[in-house]
């Protein structure tokens, strides 16, 4: 009877848990940012910038509010704004595991999807090259990466477990957005850092300020 009782508890746990959805604070940053959302900094908002990251459910990924803001982190990084060639959610303030990437890799050089991303085998010769982020501006530096990586995530259109080997600029790209997934930034890797005037003059003309409903 009590191992029967147990089953009876986790299923229960299990099918709970794959209903939780996002969180009010997380839903109200997807419902009420723009087209181009508000880019997390290391200057304002540290806290959520150095906080692993946690994966999304079945039932978040298929939900509608995953839907738009996977549109609106797609506008973010393409927007003359930012220009990036990568994002993760908590540069828009959500701690989820999930990044856009430029496969620049790839025929076309698309921006991908990946959820629940994670690193799963690094190799090669690690090589120093210049790095700079949407999070810290307007700084950037030299940082140590690997050429060639393998990754898994959960394919969100058949919710199924997915493996890709990247090499090149897109498996740097991926190891600075799993590093943010894991609460880390490029400053904690790099060898060098320095302010970047190119930048620094740049982004003047555009407002970077924090939304007055997030404050």
């Amino acid at each position: 009877m009590f191992r029967k009782i147990l089953i009876l508890f986790l299923a229960g746990c299990i099918v709970a848990a794959c209903r939780i959805g996002f969180t009010p604070s997380e839903r109200e940053i997807i419902s009420r940012s723009d087209s181009v959302m508000y880019v997390t900094t290391i200057w304002a908002d540290s806290a959520v910038l150095r906080t692993p990251s946690l994966d999304l459910s079945p039932s978040e990924l298929k939900s509608p509010e995953f839907q738009v803001l996977v549109s609106k982190m797609m506008t973010t990084v393409l927007s003359p704004e930012q220009d990036g060639v990568g994002i993760a959610a908590p540069q828009v303030g959500i701690n989820r595991r999930l990044a856009i990437v430029w496969r620049e890799d790839k025929s076309g050089q698309p921006f991908e999807v990946y959820a629940n991303v994670r690193i799963d085998s690094l190799w090669g010769e690690m090589t120093h090259g210049p790095e700079g982020c949407l999070s810290v501006p307007p700084y950037r530096g030299l940082v140590p990466r690997y050429p060639n990586v393998i990754v898994s995530y959960t394919d969100t259109s058949t919710l199924l477990c997915r493996r890709d080997t990247v090499r090149g600029y897109s498996a740097i790209i991926f190891q600075h957005e799993c590093d943010h997934l894991d609460g880390r930034l490029y400053i904690d890797r790099a060898d060098t850092v320095f302010y970047n005037d190119a930048w620094a003059r740049e982004r003047e003309q555009f407002d970077y300020s924090r939304p007055s409903w997030m404050k």
